[in-house]
């Protein structure tokens, strides 16, 4: 996440600690006994307030008293016991200097964890909260409640009762948390349906203020009135209004291919999309471009839309930008429908500035314990001007925790990204902060294990009610064992994103010439990632496109996608180099560089020019806050190849092509990735990926008649996908319908002796600036694999045998060049 002014983080990027997939770097010394920040006083303390469920009973409130203490104290030895042998220990050598930082950081885990099990019955049950807090319907009324402990007097106003709260007054109790029975009136909730509501209090300096509700599930805005506040929505629809799930959920991928997608400026036209708009305009192109999940930003409530989503004001409330609860389901369930997978981009890592719209509007001054957000400095985010969250605090926990729960199962959304994942986990937030991956940064007084902790917990209960979940961080630091299992004392990521592969790309498009490009830096940078880890790699995303910056096609070509993409006259050399490195830069970025794929919307056929959302410094223009799909549309442009085959350069290879290869061949979740050759003096790459071998030719010149590349299965090979094939918008020069025999290397039982540490080798054609995909195939078992709804092949060439699902794990390494 970036805001349109400034850079998320103003530092270094390290997506990992291994060079490839195998080798460690090294660590510095123990942190010793030192005092870790945000000790968990729960062990120590013999009184201490939480609100919760005793029995079968709710009460809004439970008291640990010494005897309850000294229950949980008898499980004390056995978390001991368990922390001894965390299994991220044994994966690991480096962790061996900082076994007491995880130790202690899983202890607080299962102390926080066992301490919810006793006072709320389950995790799962704790995180209900939305049962209980906000408004809920009872058999004879309705039940609204509030955790302010810092108001004084509490009234429930609204549309209902004319906005005069005199007779509306809540009670408060010991805990801080307000309530009212609204009763019902001639047996009709008082409350109408979609009417505005809000929660008034009186504060310590004594003035009255109105906020929204904290959990409020719908939130509206006057758009005729500039700059109008937000009201609360009593969001409760008659049985004929709400929507029904038609469609059960897709089964979970092996490697997600996401399509990353902000629903307001999916549309042409200036002008915020909806969600329905949306489903039915956009999910069938996503489907088309063969991508199995969708994430989807923005959704949660964001009084200020050119945060781009990330400014969230209300948490439990859908952005009424795009449309109602109801029209979000029924693009949740289209998606389902079309066998997409629907990922949400959640924001807990801060809250939104804006305090008469949002739950900063709570914080009137009180402690931390009484807050949502931590006091004074450490409660404020200044790059990003918010409130950071109190991890610490119970009904933070609940708040958070119930709206993961609530996403998921309202929503039947299929996991999450975790968005601002690096500035959860450290005091410093990653804030002018190089990391260079010394394990000192990760383990130390700087880490928020409070916050460490909230993640262990939302990985596990969002795992346990829905096992088929994704999860994904957003993480810049490399943080290790982020993505490994909560019982094996990580923090329990399913993947994580490879944010430095799209940095390196700038880098280079930005400041080198493409001879002056090290394959050798390429390589490092896709396969530096932790070896038990899981990635989601990807060349550009939302971020790279923010005001300020430029796609990956504009970087590439600039002015002359406005004047020269028309297939009526000839490309020049700019358009040429553009669309050849575009294909090129996004297939390496997915076959090298993890095991999952993400593309921002449009870049699939890319698109051109930048992000800005309507603000006061451009005019509050949507100029560019939306998608030109007639780009793609258009039948004269060179973004589609031609008038009967309906695809774009971009679109039917960096996309169809690729997803239509890993369907087939499943290359992403292969543990088999070996790069055999990085070459700088040629500017080829080399390397294999499951059963498949990869040749990058990124000279700008040069074409390789009968190049050597290294395999470790003989046999023959024949072209599977290849980069400049006519139908791609190339020139057609390498043969599909070639042999190519390998010959055996070096002497057998002796690897040194091998071309590039391979055993075999074959020769191909290799022009300047492709990327060919060869497969071994059996004598007369060759078959091409059609793209979904076209008439038009990829020259897939297969045998007749499914791909292997159980490739035992193979380290990478990198040959001689």
């Amino acid at each position: 996440m970036k805001s349109a002014e400034a850079e998320k983080y103003p530092s270094n990027k390290a997506s990992g600690n291994f060079q490839g997939l195998a080798k460690l770097l090294p660590t510095s010394a123990s942190l010793g006994t030192k005092k870790f920040p945000g000790r968990c006083s729960f062990p120590s303390s013999n009184m201490i307030l939480m609100h919760g469920k005793v029995g079968h009973e709710w009460k809004i409130s439970a008291l640990l008293e010494d005897d309850a203490m000294s229950t949980l104290e008898e499980d004390d030895e056995t978390i001991e016991e368990y922390a001894e042998n965390l299994g991220i220990l044994s994966l690991d050598p480096g962790f061996k200097a900082f076994e007491d930082h995880l130790r202690h950081r899983f202890i607080r885990y299962l102390e926080q964890k066992r301490l919810i099990e006793t006072y709320e019955g389950s995790l799962e049950e704790f995180a209900q909260g939305y049962l209980k807090f906000g408004f809920n319907k009872e058999q004879d009324g309705i039940v609204y409640r509030e955790w302010a402990p810092a108001a004084q007097e509490a009234q429930l106003i609204g549309d209902f009762n004319g906005w005069d709260g005199c007779n509306y007054q809540m009670e408060k109790n010991q805990y801080g948390v307000w309530t009212i029975k609204i009763p019902d009136q001639d047996g009709e909730p008082a409350i109408p349906h979609n009417s505005r509501v809000k929660f008034r209090f009186k504060h310590g300096n004594g003035i009255w203020v109105d906020r929204i509700p904290a959990w409020i599930k719908y939130a509206t805005v006057d758009s005729t009135v500039f700059a109008a506040p937000y009201d609360g929505v009593y969001w409760d629809p008659p049985p004929s209004e709400r929507y029904t799930f038609k469609h059960a959920r897709p089964p979970k991928p092996d490697c997600p291919r996401i399509y990353e997608a902000h629903v307001g400026m999916s549309s042409t036209e200036p002008q915020v999309n909806s969600y329905r708009e949306f489903a039915d305009d956009i999910l069938p192109r996503i489907k088309a471009n063969n991508y199995n999940t969708v994430q989807l930003m923005a959704i949660m409530e964001h009084s200020y839309y050119g945060s781009f989503g990330y400014h969230v004001t209300n948490f439990f409330a859908v952005s009424s930008r795009s449309g109602t609860p109801e029209d979000l389901k029924y693009l949740i369930d289209k998606a389902h429908g079309l066998g997409l997978r629907v990922l949400m981009d959640v924001v807990h890592s801060h809250a939104g500035n804006n305090s008469t719209d949002g739950l900063n509007g709570y914080d009137v001054g009180q402690s931390a314990q009484d807050s949502y957000f931590h006091t004074g400095e450490q409660g404020y985010h200044k790059l990003w001007d918010s409130r950071l969250f109190n991890y610490a605090n119970w009904e933070v926990l609940r708040f958070l925790l119930s709206n993961l729960r609530w996403w998921l199962e309202e929503f039947n959304f299929d996991g999450f990204r975790f968005d601002g994942v690096t500035s959860m986990l450290y005091h410093h937030h990653g804030v002018n902060i190089s990391f260079t991956g010394n394990y000192n940064e990760y383990f130390s007084e700087a880490t928020d294990v409070d916050a460490a902790v909230y993640l262990m917990l939302a990985n596990h209960l969002i795992h346990n009610i829905f096992p088929d979940a994704i999860v994904v961080a957003e993480d810049v630091s490399g943080m290790p064992a982020l993505g490994r299992p909560v019982s094996d004392g990580g923090i329990g990521f399913d993947f994580r994103l490879a944010m430095a592969i799209p940095d390196k790309w700038i880098d280079y498009l930005k400041n080198k010439k493409d001879e002056e490009w090290s394959m050798e830096e390429i390589v490092f940078c896709l396969t530096n990632r932790r070896y038990t880890e899981k990635c989601i790699a990807y060349a550009e995303s939302h971020d790279q496109a923010i005001v300020g910056d430029k796609t990956i096609s504009f970087l590439l070509m600039d002015k002359e996608m406005y004047s020269g993409m028309s297939c009526l006259m000839d490309a020049s050399p700019t358009i040429e180099r553009g669309i050849a490195l575009h294909k090129m830069i996004h297939f390496i970025a997915m076959a090298l560089g993890g095991e999952g794929y993400l593309n921002f919307m449009g870049n699939e056929f890319g698109h051109p020019e930048w992000i800005d959302f309507p603000r006061e410094g451009n005019g509050w223009s949507f100029d560019k806050c939306t998608r030109q799909w007639n780009l793609v549309d258009a039948d004269h442009l060179r973004y589609k190849v031609q008038i009967t085959l309906q695809i774009s350069f971009f679109d039917c290879f960096s996309t169809r092509a690729m997803n239509a290869l890993d369907d087939k061949f499943s290359f992403l979740q292969s543990t088999k990735q070996f790069v055999s050759s990085a070459n700088d003096n040629d500017k080829v790459i080399v390397f294999e990926r499951g059963d498949l071998v990869f040749v990058f030719n990124f000279h700008p010149e040069i074409t390789y008649n009968g190049y050597k590349v290294g395999c470790e299965l003989p046999g023959k090979y024949r072209v599977a996908l290849d980069s400049d094939a006519l139908e791609f918008g190339g020139h057609g020069r390498v043969g599909h319908d070639v042999d190519h025999f390998t010959s055996p290397e070096g002497i057998p039982g002796e690897p040194e002796t091998n071309f590039n540490n391979r055993p075999n080798s074959f020769k191909v054609l290799s022009p300047p600036r492709t990327c060919v995909v060869y497969q071994k195939v059996e004598e007369d078992l060759d078959d091409q694999v059609k793209l979904p709804g076209t008439e038009t092949t990829v020259a897939v060439v297969m045998d007749q045998q499914e791909p292997n699902k159980d490739l035992t794990l193979c380290q990478e390494d990198i040959g001689e060049s």
